[in-house]
């Protein structure tokens, strides 16, 4: 072979490796470029695997717009609502009664007595009773030789949720006469002297002191007793749980008496003195002389889902139905959720889902919030992002959520909607629970384990709702 053609087949050869090389590097740097192909959207069913949470998970996905089912786990599977019930009671409540409905509190004069005459207003507070005093003493009324109370508006109902504990705020008696909730604030001080204790009708500007209600340290077991004794409510309070200091909300067994006695208060401060206040069963024709109108129904809905106000649900719920008691008031909310075209799915006992005898299903739910919701703008009435307060501030949220949390001893419901980035919106419904430890727990303070198990649960809600949205929205 010439030494030429040796040259050539060598620079051939190199010319080929250096080519050979640029196409492997030039590929490289390609798949390198390249993203990676993505994640997989883990589905419903792997979540609640690996959640691994103790009891049931049902859950219901719909598409408002389609009118589709999109999910459905277990969906028809009844199970106490908690809180979510409110949801059903605004509705229902605002179809009734009508968004603008107000509650009227009057001071009537029927001869030688004046009656405040209740309207079953639940957010009557005792600021709201200190501006009716002054617009009372404003009309120069002279002293009258009686003060009553009624308070027929309403069914009167010793305990909305009769398994809880008696001294939980949110079980206070019913009536047509509502004061703070009808709820009292405690507060406990150790002296040299031993306890000092007081009780107040506490609002944002007046917390008259509560002279119808009584208080005091005990040796005893329980960690509250409770007597009426004498026109007079009486908590005994544990000593060994008191510590140095303390204070709480007590529930309100005597409304009536509660709330002549702060007006009588206030109406004293504005130089009207009334007799001690008692409580009349029918209410005498009488003339007007002052009221007070509570905020519209729309804004008084709006605070009962934000605060989840047990008491407000039971009562726009029995003002919705005009019905003599509780039971029958639920039923007639059935009734109406059955007209809306859900007759299945549902089984109320209350309106506020304290009671351990109401249902729901995830499926029954997302078709009433698909429907009658939308139509009567119930987002707009719900809170934005309420897993806020259980999530890391770093945790990804891909969707808007406006929904109403449900919970109780081993009960975490959420329920409402999801919008996706696209702005599609959906229909969602949650529903968990753990069955024998929540029987187990009726009534209980904070059992054990129960924080632990409504963190996993609140968790994995939002686990699902992301789901739904990567996948559907």
């Amino acid at each position: 072979m010439s030494l030429i053609s040796r040259r050539a087949i060598l620079t051939g050869a190199l010319a080929a490796g250096w080519a050979g090389r640029g196409a492997v590097a030039q590929g490289m740097a390609t798949g390198l470029a390249q993203r990676p192909p993505a994640k997989p959207v883990p589905g419903s069913a792997s979540l609640i695997a690996r959640a691994a949470l103790p009891g049931q998970v049902c859950y219901a996905l719909f598409d408002p717009e389609g009118g589709a089912m999109l999910e459905d786990g277990a969906g028809w599977t009844p199970l106490a609502p908690a809180s979510t019930l409110k949801m059903v009671t605004a509705l229902y409540a605002l179809d009734r009664l009508g968004p603008s409905h107000r509650f009227r509190t009057r001071v009537m004069r029927a001869g030688d007595m004046l009656v405040l005459v209740g309207a079953g207003d639940p957010v009557l507070s005792s600021d709201d009773l200190a501006d009716l005093a002054a617009k009372l003493a404003d009309t120069g009324q002279e002293q009258p030789k009686r003060f009553a109370v009624w308070g027929g508006a309403l069914p009167r109902i010793e305990e909305i949720a009769p398994p809880q504990a008696d001294h939980l705020a949110y079980n206070p008696a019913l009536s047509g006469m509502i004061l703070n909730f009808n709820r009292v604030y405690l507060g406990w001080r150790r002296g040299d002297g031993g306890y000092q204790m007081s009780l107040e009708a506490r609002a944002a500007r007046n917390s008259p002191r509560a002279y119808t209600i009584a208080a005091h340290p005990g040796a005893q077991q329980d960690l509250f007793s409770y007597r009426f004794d004498e026109g007079r409510e009486v908590w005994t309070v544990s000593r060994s749980a008191m510590g140095r200091a303390g204070s709480r909300w007590l529930p309100v067994r005597q409304p009536e008496l509660y709330a002549g006695d702060v007006f009588q208060t206030l109406c004293r401060a504005k130089g009207l003195v009334l007799p001690a206040p008692e409580v009349i069963d029918s209410l005498p024709a009488a003339e007007e002389l002052v009221s007070h109108e509570s905020p519209p129904l729309s804004k008084i809905v709006e605070d009962m889902l934000y605060y989840s106000t047990n008491l407000t649900a039971e009562v726009i719920g029995l003002h919705a139905s005009d019905a003599p008691d509780l039971k029958a008031s639920a039923t007639r909310m059935q009734e109406w959720v059955a007209d809306q075209g859900l007759p299945d799915g549902f089984s109320f006992a209350d309106h506020s889902g304290l009671s351990a005898e109401s249902r729901v299903t995830a499926a029954a739910m997302v078709r009433l919030l698909a429907g009658p919701g939308l139509k009567t703008g119930l987002p707009d009435l719900l809170k934005h992002d309420p897993l806020a307060e259980v999530l890391d501030a770093d945790t990804p949220r891909r969707a808007e959520v406006f929904a109403k949390t449900g919970t109780l001893n081993f009960v975490s419901n959420l329920a409402g909607y999801a919008a996706a980035p696209s702005g599609r919106r959906l229909a969602f419904a949650t529903l968990c629970m753990d069955g024998p430890r929540h029987a187990a727990s009726q009534g209980q303070d904070l059992p054990a384990g129960v924080r632990s198990w409504t963190r996993r649960a609140k968790r994995l809600q939002h686990d699902l709702i992301e789901s739904w949205v990567a996948r559907f929205g």
